[in-house]
């Protein structure tokens, strides 16, 4: 027995209605889901750390997720994890012509742009509309994530601008317009316009090639790092933070950087 057939001999045990176990059994698609996304952001987070051992654990955690879902799906007479890989294995043939068909390769990017075709056809062919240009995206995205597809998707059609110059004049304008709306006190257009300055610093991260939901990651890896050693700096010195005032803490911090 191989360890794929082994693991969805293990999900069918933990569903059987009479000797599996209580929780895994009252599960529906709706309530593993939120599990779903943590396993696949569990996943980036071991890449990120560059722990490989760890990897190897949330990679399964995150199979685990397909296994659930197909068990649940199957008990319904919907589809199995057999079919789930079926399908993956048939798009991916029909999506690169150019491995599986001997058709011509051009570059990643001419690739992206076949990508998107097939998708666009495939849509049609099961009778969905093609819609605006914006259609197709998924709504629940991380805010950075569906805000980065979003504007590729608007400059697809040559609706951008020209270079990050642009884009960082926009980001001024929009802070000048954040500052203005903090000077008036109206906390709903104050609100406003940090949203809109959001979405011209994702755009400008588009321009400069940067991912905006992995930089700030990143930051926010960062600032966790600094602060432990600022708190650590003050265990150490027998301080409590109450013991500095902003200016030094401030200092401290500098120091630690």
């Amino acid at each position: 027995m191989n360890n794929i057939t082994k693991l969805l001999d293990v999900m069918a045990a933990l569903r059987d209605k009479e000797t599996g176990c209580p929780w895994d059994i009252e599960q529906n698609f709706s309530s593993i889901a939120p599990y779903t996304i943590e396993e696949a952001y569990e996943v980036a987070d071991a890449i990120e750390r560059g722990d490989l051992e760890d990897l190897r654990g949330e990679l399964g955690d995150l199979l685990l997720q397909v296994v659930f879902h197909s068990q649940m799906a199957s008990e319904q007479g919907l589809f199995a994890f057999d079919d789930v890989a079926g399908a993956i294995n048939e798009k991916l043939i029909r999506r690169h012509p150019h491995v599986f068909a001997g058709q011509q390769a051009g570059s990643a990017e001419d690739q992206h742009r076949a990508w998107e075709q097939h998708k666009a056809e495939e849509r049609a062919e099961k009778g969905i509309s093609a819609g605006g240009i914006l259609s197709g995206l998924t709504g629940n995205l991380p805010a950075l994530t569906l805000a980065t597809k979003t504007s590729k998707k608007a400059a697809s059609v040559g609706f951008d601008w020209e270079n990050p110059g642009q884009v960082l004049e926009k980001v001024h304008e929009e802070l000048d317009e954040l500052i203005e709306a903090d000077e008036q006190g109206d906390q709903a257009h104050i609100e406003e316009e940090l949203g809109d300055l959001l979405l011209a610093v994702t755009n400008l991260a588009r321009h400069l090639k940067v991912n905006p939901e992995q930089a700030l990651r990143n930051a926010n890896r960062k600032f966790t790092e600094r602060f432990n050693k600022l708190e650590a700096s003050l265990n150490a010195n027998d301080e409590k933070w109450t013991d500095l005032s902003l200016e030094g803490l401030e200092a401290r911090w500098q120091s630690i950087k």
